[in-house]
């Protein structure tokens, strides 16, 4: 699909790894920079959702932004039946799949670079962020927060583009989510 594009990218390789926060640690990049992909499904439909590796999705959010009454995560076996040319928890973030809406985090807009897994745990993808944005096309709302919330002064001093920052503003420009909302890890 890049190629067929015309996208500037470089494949990388790394020991296996099954969660995005070791992807980011075998290619040595910031898990601000390492897009994760969450399945979701928002009354039966399967929705990507694209973050950084350093967040996690608030369920009851992405549910009210696409005004979905049951949001929940895609089990291992759905993800596999869905994504089938991938292995379960290896997804890209890219549009290949006609019937999956991609929703990407907003608080990913401020990378450079991008790298994510590339269907399989032991390969990846890093290329431009722009490059990426523009042919991806996601929705880009705000559904996530920081991954270790008890360590919000440790984000805050790595200026994390979504955490809160003085008088509950995010920093980045983001709108603060409402406190208490369910949370699901990935």
């Amino acid at each position: 699909m890049l190629e067929r594009r015309g996208v500037a990218y470089e494949e990388l390789r790394h020991r296996v790894a099954f969660t995005a926060q070791e992807v980011a640690q075998s290619e040595h990049v910031s898990g601000h920079c390492l897009a994760k992909v969450v399945i979701v499904l928002a009354d039966g439909r399967p929705v990507e959702l694209i973050l950084p590796a350093s967040r996690r999705v608030l369920l009851e959010r992405v549910g009210k932004l696409l005004g979905a009454v049951e949001v929940r995560l895609a089990s291992e076996a759905e993800m596999e039946r869905i994504f089938s040319d991938c292995e379960p928890g290896a997804i890209p973030p890219l549009r290949h799949w006609t019937d999956v809406a991609v929703l990407m985090d907003a608080s990913l807009s401020n990378a450079r670079q991008l790298v994510f897994q590339a269907g399989t745990h032991e390969d990846a993808i890093r290329l431009s962020f722009q490059d990426w944005l523009s042919l991806v096309k996601p929705r880009v709302e705000f559904f996530t927060e920081p991954e270790h919330c008890s360590s919000r002064g440790s984000f805050d001093c790595r200026e994390d583009p979504g955490t809160e920052g003085e008088e509950g503003i995010l920093l980045g420009g983001e709108t603060p989510a409402p406190r208490g909302l369910p949370e699901a890890r990935k």
